[in-house]
């Protein structure tokens, strides 16, 4: 994942990748005539098994065509943000994520699907995962995208590894117990755990704002205080990067999502927090560390819980003049049938997961991904994306504030912390410097 996201799943070309139809023109969708809608989606694998799955049977079961547009994360999020923002309305759905959709809507940005849904039987809207509802739904209590896939975070680790060393990781561990466990299984061949340690509002930020987050501390209280140098947020930074400097990888503080798997998969950390997503890569028949891994709750210190939440969703332009057609495809997308339209034809280890209590429910799935999918589970359900700490929060959010300015704060923050994990500066001093960033980013919300 790059940077600016939150947990994982970037891939790809540099450039668009136009699929069952040329690229689209004109406003409201105009492009592919009046039965089709214009579909703009980052280019990752659950995405691209969708644009093959589509024609044969979306398009040969409704009439509809979907021209898809298909770019890098980077790129497609500026454009979605550029189309969205003027309502141009050259695409009528595009792939967004629960940091964008609150604020999308409350630009009017976006259609709201409450009455779609209350029309569509089909769909079953209650079998939605409540947390990812949530972080779907606007401050006006409307819902304004319809999840693909979701993820939450939790930690991995090498049974055999704690095994051999007398170690029990519980099933709802401390992060003074991972610490621990840390510091006993780690040796100068296999370290003890791998965190993210490199820049980027949704690379080392991530994780660690979990941590802030179960640590007591928050980034911004209610009235918009800025808390990046609090005693709390500076307690949860210093535990993280003394744990990744101890413990933790080689090359810790340019470490993102794919080099914790790299050091996971070919044995080089025993324990390594981060997206529930990585477990079915960790668990695929290739992995040389299949079968040898254990999954427990993300720690926790003074929360129940401490999971992230991220879902990458299909939301609808308000100014599309295409909206019945766009539903169409998205209560398609997004619905039971399509996770069994994958299962039978591409797999089910590549479900789109994560969003629909029924996905853990189907036997063939469990089959696939019995080792990790209740903790998977149990991790998305007990997220909490309103409330994720021990304070009131001024914005939506676990590992990230739902706010436009976090992009770069959050980033601005994180090199910061990287380069104290590199041993570059202090934790003091880095924190003191996102404070002052901080604060520039609240004085323009204080008495809003």
């Amino acid at each position: 994942m790059p940077s600016i996201r939150t947990p994982l799943r970037t891939f790809g070309a540099a450039t668009a990748v136009l699929l069952l139809a040329s690229a689209c023109s004109g406003a409201g969708g105009g492009g592919g005539g009046e039965n089709s809608v214009n579909v703009l989606m980052v280019n990752n694998p659950q995405m691209q098994d969708l644009q093959k799955l589509t024609a044969d049977n979306f398009t040969k079961d409704t009439g509809i065509k979907v021209n898809f547009t298909v770019l890098p994360e980077n790129d497609v999020r500026d454009k979605i943000s550029q189309d969205f923002s003027s309502q141009a309305g050259q695409y009528d759905v595009a792939t967004i994520s629960n940091y964008e959709t609150p604020m999308y809507a409350k630009n009017g940005w976006l259609a709201p699907m409450d009455d779609f849904v209350s029309k569509d039987s089909g769909f079953d809207q209650a079998d939605i995962l409540e947390p990812i509802k949530q972080s779907l739904t606007a401050a006006d209590g409307k819902v304004y995208a319809q999840p693909f896939y979701g993820e939450s975070s939790f930690l991995m680790y090498r049974k055999d590894l704690f095994d051999a060393k007398g170690i029990t990781m519980p099933e709802k561990p401390t992060w003074a117990q991972v610490a621990e466990a840390a510091q006993k299984v780690s040796t100068p061949d296999v370290r003890g755990i791998c965190l993210r340690g490199q820049p980027g509002w949704g690379q080392v930020m991530a994780p660690l704002t979990t941590v802030v987050n179960t640590y007591g501390g928050t980034w911004f209280t209610k009235d918009w205080q800025a808390q990046v140098n609090a005693p709390e947020f500076k307690e949860a930074t210093k535990f993280y990067v003394d744990l990744v400097r101890n413990y933790g990888e080689a090359g810790a503080p340019q470490a993102g999502f794919a080099e914790c798997l790299n050091n996971m998969t070919q044995g080089k950390v025993a324990m390594w927090y981060d997206a529930t997503v990585a477990a079915g890569l960790l668990e695929a028949d290739d992995s040389p560390i299949k079968g040898k891994l254990g999954f427990a709750q993300a720690p926790v210190v003074k929360t129940d819980t401490s999971g992230w939440l991220y879902t990458w969703a299909f939301g609808i332009q308000k100014a599309s003049k295409k909206q019945d057609a766009a539903w169409k495809f998205i209560s398609w997308a997004s619905g039971k049938g399509y996770e069994e339209l994958v299962g039978k034809n591409v797999g089910w280890a590549k479900v789109p997961d994560g969003k629909r209590s029924s996905t853990y429910q189907r036997p063939e799935y469990k089959q696939s991904s019995g080792s990790f999918a209740a903790a998977a589970e149990t991790a998305i359900k007990g997220a909490k994306p309103l409330n994720p700490g021990v304070q009131e929060r001024p914005a939506p959010g676990i590992q990230f504030v739902g706010i436009p300015e976090f992009t770069d704060l959050g980033t601005q923050v994180s090199q910061q912390i990287s380069s104290a994990i590199a041993g570059a500066v202090t934790v003091d001093d880095a924190l003191n410097n996102g404070q002052g960033l901080a604060e520039k980013v609240a004085a323009k919300y204080k008495g809003q």
